[in-house]
């Protein structure tokens, strides 16, 4: 079974999606991970994030995988952990130009792909009811306000021990750009897919988004 979970930036995708797929004995692919791995890769390469056949190059040479690590999944680079690295501010600042290079995105949704044809899968990210998993038998598109957001970010950075000197206010400027960039590039832009279920995440506790999305789940399994 594929559950597709898509929306902008820090909309709650990732926390609910690996809360989910714990429940549900699922596989959980975090794809904005992958292209962050990405945006890492081009960074530690002296690339410049707009290089498209540099930074293909540099991905032939950098395997992208995921590891169950003291019972949480994290993504490596080779054989580095780079969970942590992935949500620097200067990574977070440049993954919407290097997700939006066509060949990028190719590359990472044929291994989207691989991995989710092998196993039942909850996957999040921007454009996988429509693009990646177009066949999903639940979509679901989160939504949430831009200030609400931010604070999420801003207490995200803080509880991973990731230093930044911007305040909330400039996060959700940030988060506000990201929006624009991600629903307006060319290839595979930010939009929910016409059969997706939307959730307003503003008011709502991480528990209640999951009881609501398994809730679908289940609908979606009784007709199988």
């Amino acid at each position: 079974m594929q559950v597709a979970i898509d929306g902008p930036a820090s909309a709650g995708k990732s926390t609910v999606a690996k809360i989910i797929a714990q429940k549900l004995s699922f596989i959980y692919i975090d794809t904005g991970a992958m292209y962050r791995a990405c945006t890492l890769i081009a960074r530690d390469t002296h690339l410049d994030y707009g290089d498209e056949p540099g930074i293909l190059q540099a991905l032939d040479s950098n395997e992208i995988t995921f590891r169950t690590v003291a019972g949480q999944q994290d993504i490596f680079i080779g054989s580095k952990n780079v969970s942590q690295e992935i949500r620097l501010p200067e990574i977070s600042a440049n993954v919407s130009q290097v997700s939006a290079l066509a060949g990028v995105r190719q590359k990472m949704v044929n291994l989207q792909r691989k991995m989710a044809g092998q196993v039942s899968v909850v996957m999040d990210g921007r454009d996988i009811g429509t693009t990646v998993l177009p066949h999903a038998e639940v979509k679901i598109f989160l939504v949430a306000s831009a200030h609400s957001r931010a604070k999420r970010r801003f207490l995200d950075l803080q509880q991973r021990g990731i230093k930044s000197d911007k305040t909330v206010e400039q996060i959700e400027q940030d988060i506000a750009e990201r929006d624009y960039k991600d629903s307006h590039r060319e290839v595979s832009p930010l939009k929910k897919a016409a059969d997706a279920v939307e959730i307003d995440t503003t008011n709502m506790t991480i528990s209640q988004v999951v009881e609501e999305i398994l809730a679908e789940i289940k609908k979606s399994q009784k007709k199988l």
